[in-house]
């Protein structure tokens, strides 16, 4: 061999004996010793007190993941038994951190450049508290450096054994825990850890219980992390199953999500999202979203479920965004229940509004629903939801159908416009305004009715065949914190014209007019009544309602309203004057007073005073000052020979016709006693 060939031999050589004092050195190093160095430069990074309080060690091992030369690489394995790491300086509790042992393998080619690089830190019977303070930004687990250091950390992943993590949010009031433990052996979906949680989440009581992966990579924003839970929060259950892509932050969720709970509402503070009262609901969907990339957001897509009896299905999508994030999407049912909408205005039974938590008491002699809106909840939110009907279906049943409706939420006011629903035969089409911008609440309420078939209205197998419509118009505005509010302080007007058709006692009864109902078995029994013409014109003025013009023309008799409705008080205070036509109604003199509370009126005949046998100038009188306002309803409705068309024309002919309501309204209300020639 050459000299130059001996030289390289014994540098060679002479290299690997130094390597193997080093290593023999740092293998019979007491490494307890360089604790006060560790525990220094830790602190001086993280800005936090730490300690190492048992048994330092190194070992040398083969990193598992690298392949060529770097695999033959020994990699310096460091394990320390009970370790702690200090809390935030505003932080109550003293530790941020505890484990009773800790793994963590150092590249030692990256040592050569101040740069520790750890592929796999491994926590033993870890305990971590993660706390967030009063403020939105002071958290514990970020970390401010004592003073800047040549060295880097890079931390590449961080798994589980075994210990509890708890979660304390003083600005969300939440406080949960959850116990961690390894499972027996991986499942086929990559589980490794089970877990059971309990505690608080926003003043609920929440408890729950899943399995997931036991490995959480800093590096790898491509690895899926398999994730499956059940969580329970007061009274609503949630069970998801999928992936997070890249968990640390939370580049990608895919998770199959069903919810189930005793009212939507409820969900708000798990979501942050103004969701009505409903009753018991389920649905089971897919959710997908972005959060930790900037501007990403949620959706739930073709998700089905139901609404107490009432089937749901659609898309939704969740968008960060600056006032406001913003929800839009699709909603559909096929077949709706009338019942399962009465707690979006508190009109549902008091069982019910104890489920869902509702302590308000609606009074026994109210109808109009008392409970408050929750508008504090208006302003965190925009909504654009489009929501389709197939058909809507009742205890007493409506021919409703076709409900096609786009509900708003923006900046404190909420909208339904148009709501447009076919309805026997016809068509109504509304627009619903509540502004909560300011107290109280301020409504409005557009509504009219098309063409609607008496026919198919009044579905009872003993109705006759009919021809007859029913057209009219609302409009109302209010200012109230509840329906019933806005209905105490409401104006506005009612017009309403029926012609050409047939009615009883049954069917009124079917369609729950209880009003109605009574007073036809009153006048008529339980007999069909065939229908010529029946207009109204009613005013509402701070929240009473009374007649302008209010007449049923039937064929056996004239009857004649007067009086008023009090929407405040529930009150009703009606007169109804029957004319009859033929000697077979001659019971119908006297008048009728309905009186008593809406939820339960009284209708009684004064048998003290003489029918008045002007009803002909009397309907005139009553008519023909609203006559013009009253003719387009009557144009759309069922044509020139209906028996309204023609009492609308003569009314209009009538040149005296404000004197004669005049006197025949003082007539009315002098009490002249009943004489046998009626």
């Amino acid at each position: 061999m050459s000299r130059a060939t001996h030289i390289a031999i014994g540098c060679f050589i002479g290299v690997l004996a130094v390597l193997a004092i080093a290593v023999a050195l740092l293998l019979s190093y007491d490494w307890n010793r360089a604790k006060p160095w560790i525990t220094t430069q830790v602190s001086d990074v993280t800005g936090r007190t730490f300690a190492v309080n048992g048994d330092l060690s190194l070992t040398w091992q083969a990193t598992q993941g690298d392949s060529g030369w770097r695999a033959w690489v020994p990699w310096p394995r460091l394990t320390a038994d009970d370790v702690t790491l200090g809390n935030a300086a505003w932080a109550k509790e003293p530790w941020m951190a505890h484990a009773d042992k800790i793994t963590l393998s150092i590249s030692p080619l990256g040592l050569l450049r101040q740069h520790v690089i750890v592929p796999v830190l491994a926590l033993h019977n870890v305990d971590v508290l993660l706390e967030r303070g009063h403020e939105p930004e002071q958290n514990n687990w970020t970390f401010t450096p004592r003073k800047r250091s040549g060295w880097k950390f890079n931390l590449e992943r961080v798994s589980f054994a075994k210990g509890s993590v708890r979660f304390v949010d003083a600005l969300r009031h939440t406080d949960m825990k959850a116990e961690i433990d390894t499972l027996g052996s991986r499942s086929k979906e990559g589980y490794l850890l089970g877990w059971r949680m309990a505690g608080s989440f926003r003043g609920e009581e929440a408890s729950g219980d899943g399995r997931s992966g036991s490995v959480l990579s800093f590096k790898s924003q491509d690895l899926q992390y398999p994730l499956e839970l059940s969580l329970r929060l007061g009274q609503t259950r949630i069970d998801a199953k999928g992936t997070l892509t890249g968990p640390m932050e939370t580049r990608e969720v895919d998770l199959l999500l069903k919810i189930s709970g005793i009212s939507m509402a409820h969900l708000y503070p798990l979501f942050d999202m103004v969701l009505p009262e409903t009753r018991p609901f389920s649905t089971q969907g897919r959710l997908r979203g972005s959060p930790g990339i900037p501007g990403g957001g949620w959706s739930y897509e073709d998700f089905k479920g139901k609404v107490g009896i009432s089937d749901m299905a659609g898309n939704l999508r969740f968008t960060p965004g600056d006032p406001r994030p913003r929800l839009e999407g699709t909603l559909t049912s096929e077949v709706l229940n009338v019942s399962d909408l009465s707690p979006l205005i508190g009109a549902d039974s008091m069982a019910s509004k104890r489920a869902r938590g509702i302590r308000v008491v609606q009074p026994e002699n109210r109808i109009l629903p008392v409970e408050p809106f929750k508008t504090e909840r208006w302003n965190s939110i925009d909504t654009d939801v489009q929501f389709t009907v197939g058909k809507m279906v009742r205890k007493n049943e409506l021919p409703i159908d076709n409900i096609v409706t786009r509900i708003r939420l923006g900046g404190g006011v909420l909208s339904l416009a148009p709501v447009r629903f076919g309805i026997a035969g016809g068509t109504m089409v509304a627009n619903l305004r509540l502004d909560a911008r300011q107290k109280p609440v301020k409504g409005e309420l557009k509504m009219t009715a098309r063409h609607l078939k008496l026919q198919d209205l009044f579905q009872v197998p003993d109705t006759q065949a009919s021809t007859g419509e029913i057209n009219g118009d609302v409009v109302l505005h209010g200012s109230g914190n509840s329906i019933a509010g806005l209905f105490a302080s409401s104006g506005g007007e009612v017009r309403l014209v029926a012609s050409e058709g047939t009615v009883s006692k049954l069917v009124l009864d079917r369609i729950g007019l209880n009003v109605g109902d009574i007073v036809i078995s009153r006048l008529f029994g339980d007999e069909q009544v065939k229908l010529h013409c029946a207009v109204a014109d009613l005013s509402i003025e701070k929240g009473v309602m009374r007649p302008k013009a209010f007449v049923v023309d039937t064929e056996t008799a004239n009857i004649y309203v007067s009086g008023s409705i009090d929407l405040a008080k529930e009150q009703l205070a009606l007169t109804l004057q029957p004319e009859s036509k033929g000697l077979r109604l001659i019971s119908l003199g006297a008048p009728l007073y309905v009186t008593g509370p809406l939820i339960k009126p009284k209708v009684e005949a004064d048998k003290g005073v003489l029918a008045l046998r002007a009803g002909s100038a009397l309907a005139l009188g009553v008519l023909a000052p609203f006559a013009a306002a009253l003719i387009p309803l009557i144009h759309v409705g069922p044509g020139e020979n209906s028996g309204c068309s023609a009492l609308m024309a003569k009314a209009s002919e009538q040149p005296d016709a404000k004197a004669t309501k005049t006197k025949t309204t003082k007539t009315a209300k002098r009490r002249i006693p009943e004489t046998s020639g009626r």
